[in-house]
């Protein structure tokens, strides 16, 4: 078989194959026998058949099989040989190739265009500057997140009347039937009119209500009622509503109390030590959107300052091709400025990965992992999940081809991003919260 190359430019090239009987008819022979040796033709006992007749039958599907065979071989063969380093897979050239007769052919010619991965240099150091934004916690912003805080560690207190916010107990009478000590949130009255029948109301007072009316949601009404939802259609939803306890949610008191449930005993004794440790807090939990914001744009100056050239028409077919039909090429026309931005990118953070020795441990990819668990729990209502639980299904997401991908780019993008982080100049700005996440969004 006859390999030759042909380059079309610094990083694309044509590799031929030119295939002649000698090349391709041993490897045809093998799979006719195969044939042969596995037909079962009436009038002939398994695996006597003439070869002729397997030859007539078989013999186009043995011949693919021999040259595809050969072309498979011989471009993993060329590729490893000349140490080519490639992007994508080869692609059968547009232009080159031309049309087989495989029914009559018997010399092939096949031509593949190859993408070559570009060569990427890139030093760091202190003259590189990335911006860093620090959030500067204002005084309306710092009693905000202190009122949450107070609301947080609040307990329902007893009230005289009822207002928009407040929980009531109530009786729900209909003739002798008596549902007693049900919940009420106002909060779940969304018609306020309907809201109003209840605002200013104190125990002992009693009024009418359509339960239907007023309690849209099924599942709060049925809540309220005590029954099952699938019951509700059989109802009558004419009440009559006796309170007997008004709720209001008072916030926690800045008392010694407050700050030992918070920070533990001692740890602060002040408003003014509250006040500092709250700020502390906000400064941590923003520095996750600071640094989730330099990711960024230090991914920006490193594709910038590389400026990797690639063969772009090549990938544009070569991602039509490999997603086999799910993309039309507008849609990857449309979406491919940022396919180039990510692809750019992960040739860098492998080239600082290799560069820079940077090692990923399964500790690194368990620890991850976790951390999407414990969320992935939480959206579920499980804040408080058990260590155990959440180690068992960390371990599964590590082994899951898919999730284990993503898992170790995620930390391999973490390590990389702190690598850059240590070696580069932060040139540090000071920003608000809503001008941070506005950033970050």
């Amino acid at each position: 078989m006859k390999v030759t190359q042909k380059n079309i430019d610094d990083l694309t090239l044509n590799v031929t194959f030119n295939i002649d009987p000698s090349d391709y008819a041993d490897k045809q022979k093998k799979i006719l026998n195969d044939y042969r040796r596995k037909a079962e033709i009436k009038g002939f006992r398994k695996g006597m058949a003439p070869m002729g007749m397997i030859e007539k039958m078989h013999g186009r599907p043995a011949l693919l099989d021999a040259v595809n065979g050969l072309i498979s071989d011989g471009l993993n063969n060329y590729i490893t040989e000349n140490k080519l380093n490639i992007i994508g897979e080869p692609l059968p050239s547009e232009t080159e190739q031309k049309p087989v007769d495989w029914d009559n052919d018997t010399e092939f010619e096949f031509v593949f265009d190859l993408a070559l991965a570009p060569k990427i240099d890139i030093k760091l150091s202190a003259d590189d500057k990335i911006p860093y934004y620090e959030v500067a916690i204002s005084e309306e912003e710092k009693n905000k997140y202190r009122s949450n805080m107070l609301k947080q560690y609040g307990q329902l207190g007893a009230a005289d009347s009822v207002e928009e916010e407040d929980f009531i107990i109530a009786d729900l009478i209909q003739g002798e039937n008596r549902i007693e000590g049900t919940y009420i949130s106002l909060r779940s009255i969304a018609n306020e009119k309907n809201k109003k029948k209840f605002i200013g109301k104190k125990a002992g007072e009693e009024f009418a209500i359509d339960v239907n009316a007023v309690f849209e949601n099924e599942t709060d009404r049925a809540a309220m009622l005590k029954v099952k939802k699938e019951d509700l259609l059989t109802l009558d939803p004419n009440y009559t509503v006796v309170i007997k306890e008004v709720k209001r949610f008072v916030d926690a008191e800045m008392t010694q109390e407050l700050f030992d449930k918070v920070y533990g005993a001692g740890v602060v004794n002040s408003v003014e030590e509250f006040d500092a440790k709250i700020i502390e807090k906000m400064k941590a939990e923003f520095a996750q959107e600071s640094d989730y914001r330099f990711s960024l744009d230090a991914r920006a100056a490193l594709i910038e300052k590389a400026a990797i050239a690639v063969p772009e028409q090549f990938l544009k077919r070569w991602l039509f091709i490999a997603n086999e039909g799910k993309f039309t090429m507008e849609e990857i026309e449309k979406d491919f400025a940022l396919f180039l931005q990510d692809f750019r990118w992960q040739m860098i953070r492998q080239f600082i990965t290799k560069e820079q020795k940077i090692e990923i441990t399964r500790e690194d990819l368990i620890e991850h992992a976790k951390k999407v668990a414990s969320y992935q729990f939480a959206m579920y209502g499980l804040a408080n999940a058990p260590e155990e639980q959440i180690a068992k299904y960390a371990e599964s997401l590590v082994s899951n081809e898919k999730e284990g991908r993503r898992i170790y780019e995620k930390v391999e993008d973490e390590l990389v991003t702190g690598y850059i982080k240590s070696v580069v100049s932060l040139d540090k700005r000071a920003i608000s919260i809503d001008e941070l996440q506005k950033m970050t969004n």
